[in-house]
């Protein structure tokens, strides 16, 4: 015969129950997010990869610290330069 109240827990096993399940449940969602955002990063914010001229110009050009003449001007030197002499 079974006696199945034998392992009753009691206010305080309860409490670490809890504690215990929140915990592992809030470290596996947490890692659950960090491994998303981690896959979904952009290729320009990815650790130890430079941004190309282009981007960078693109980004001074979206801030306002050029106009579109100058955008276009440097721009245009860029992608002739790219074609004439190609870097190492």
């Amino acid at each position: 015969m079974m006696f199945w109240t034998d392992h009753s827990l009691t206010g305080w096993g309860w409490v670490a129950m809890t504690v215990g399940m929140a915990l592992f449940w809030g470290l596996l969602i947490t890692l659950v997010v960090v491994l998303v955002r981690a896959l979904n990063r952009p290729a320009d914010q990815v650790p130890g990869r430079r941004p190309s001229p282009e981007w960078l110009l693109a980004e001074r050009f979206a801030r306002g610290e050029i106009d579109e003449d100058e955008y276009r001007r440097r721009l245009a030197t860029l992608t002739d330069a790219g074609r004439t002499a190609p870097m190492p």
